[in-house]
């Protein structure tokens, strides 16, 4: 009598031949996962020539929204030969701070369509923070859109993509000290 147990000699084969299989199978995408890059990064990412082209920002992701910061100036310093300062925040305590590295992008969230906004911009220049949402407009433009609370009343600027090669200010305003 037969150990209801036992499986026969073919059907042990063929079990055996499945596992292996589906390992081999899992093993393959194992591997051809861990060659895939982790998640691209957003577009918006890198650095970015502001609508005047006296500027650029370096915009990178923070969490899972982008934030920026200021990377290159073409005169980062003033007459007196000193690195360019937030002259302008209405906090005084602020005033000091360098322009070079300053934060001027922060909390922009991806949204459905792909855009990102409900963020903010700060605008060193007059020391004026709003509302601030971003897309990107065909291969190298990036339009950052300014608002207080409305979007009917907001102001858009183009910025252009920098080359990879470009210095960032913080070279030039340390080599000034």
């Amino acid at each position: 009598m037969r150990n209801h147990r036992q499986i026969p000699v073919n059907a042990r084969r063929t079990l055996t031949a499945g596992i292996a299989g589906r390992a081999v199978v899992v093993a393959s995408m194992a591997a051809f996962a861990m060659t895939m890059p982790a998640t691209a990064a957003p577009r918006e990412v890198g650095v970015w020539y502001d609508d005047t082209g006296k500027g650029a920002v370096e915009i990178f992701q923070c969490g899972g929204k982008l934030c920026g910061r200021i990377f290159w100036l073409k005169d980062p310093l003033n007459k007196k030969g000193e690195p360019l300062s937030d002259g302008y925040n209405p906090k005084a305590e602020l005033r000091n701070r360098p322009i070079c590295g300053l934060q001027v992008l922060g909390n922009l969230q991806r949204q459905d369509d792909g855009t990102w906004d409900a963020g903010w911009v700060y605008d060193p220049k007059v020391g004026q923070s709003y509302d601030a949402a971003l897309m990107i407009s065909g291969r190298n433009n990036l339009i950052l859109t300014g608002y207080k609370g409305l979007k009917f009343l907001s102001k858009s600027f183009t910025w252009t993509r920098a080359p990879q090669d470009l210095p960032s200010c913080s070279a030039t305003t340390s080599a000034s000290r």
